[in-house]
């Protein structure tokens, strides 16, 4: 098949589109390789997935840029599209609220518009957990109420799995949502609280920890996120939302615990009042996902971590 992957040349899109192609799938990339983080590491990306497949092809553009996305969409005869370019990150976009707005629920407009007139019927979505907000249940079912979003970036992710509700209902698009939870892993970007930590403990330099240490996060690796992503590809649903997480939570005080292990240095902690907009749990339950999409993730914190600093090492040298 013919793949558009939006934000391809990120985190996530990159190994999306590595696993597209180790299929034997044709791939396109759209990205506008921002400066969000160093565009030189997107780069670099899109250089490995060049040398790796004649079948992949990158397009620099921005979502925004109705135009431009109905162009490429109109010109390449996709098969499907895979939709994970976004603002991303929920600090930044309570600096930036607009800005993510814009870029996350317009130019998904814009990708839905352009599938539509393309005649590309379905479409897969990056969804959130934060669009859980402060839940008072754990875990998280797809099922939950989801109108408490304590941030910007919440907020625009649950507009964009209105909209896809939306194109489903009216035009009879195939639409899966997938909501992430915290992933990691090779190609993780900088700003991320494990790369983070990573490069501040090698450094010498101390790691900033918000509250107390006891905030949880659902840590997914991003192999397991990319099943979770392929096994939608490979049926329709209708409209549908997946939770894809590892259904296991870490404490903070655990991560560090880990990293340091993993580096074989200590992390010297520099500790902040808790920050607006961050949840004190995230905790995916994926018994749907299991059902539905055969979902079985299998790299659990205590190997996933080992893995991350094997990939960072090489990553520091070059």
């Amino acid at each position: 098949m013919n793949f558009l992957v939006t934000g391809g040349a990120g985190f996530i899109g990159s190994h999306v589109c590595e696993r597209l192609l180790k299929n034997a799938h044709s791939v396109c990339a759209f990205d506008d390789l921002n400066n969000f983080y160093d565009p030189a590491l997107k780069s670099r990306n899109v250089n490995d997935l060049e040398i790796l497949s004649p079948q992949f092809t990158f397009v620099r553009g921005d979502l925004t840029d109705r135009g431009a996305v109905e162009q490429l969409v109109r010109s390449r005869k996709f098969d499907q599209i895979i939709h994970l370019a976004a603002r991303a990150g929920v600090r930044p976009s309570l600096e930036e609220p607009a800005l993510y707005q814009r870029v996350n629920v317009e130019g998904t407009v814009n990708l839905l518009e352009a599938a539509r007139a393309g005649g590309v019927n379905k479409i897969i979505i990056a969804s959130s957990s934060s669009v859980y907000g402060i839940n008072s249940k754990a875990p998280f079912s797809e099922a939950d109420p989801i109108f408490a979003a304590i941030s910007p970036y919440a907020a625009s992710k649950l507009a964009c799995e209105a909209l896809g509700h939306v194109y489903h209902h009216v035009y009879g698009m195939d639409v899966v949502m997938l909501r992430f939870f915290t992933v990691y892993g090779p190609r993780q970007r900088p700003d991320l609280v494990i790369h983070k930590f990573a490069r501040l403990i090698t450094a010498g330099q101390p790691i900033p920890v918000f509250g107390d240490g006891s905030t949880a996060r659902d840590y997914t690796y991003v192999d397991d996120t990319v099943d979770g992503i392929i096994a939608c590809t490979e049926r329709e649903f209708g409209y549908e939302i997946f939770n894809l997480g590892e259904s296991q939570t870490v404490k903070l005080t655990y991560l560090i615990q880990l990293l340091e292990s993993a580096l074989g240095q200590k992390a010297n902690v520099n500790r902040h009042p808790n920050q607006p907009g961050d949840v004190p749990i995230t905790f995916a339950d994926i018994s749907k996902a299991k059902d539905r999409l055969g979902y079985h993730p299998q790299v659990k914190i205590e190997q996933g971590i080992p893995r991350f600093v094997d990939w960072f090492r090489k990553a520091i040298i070059q």
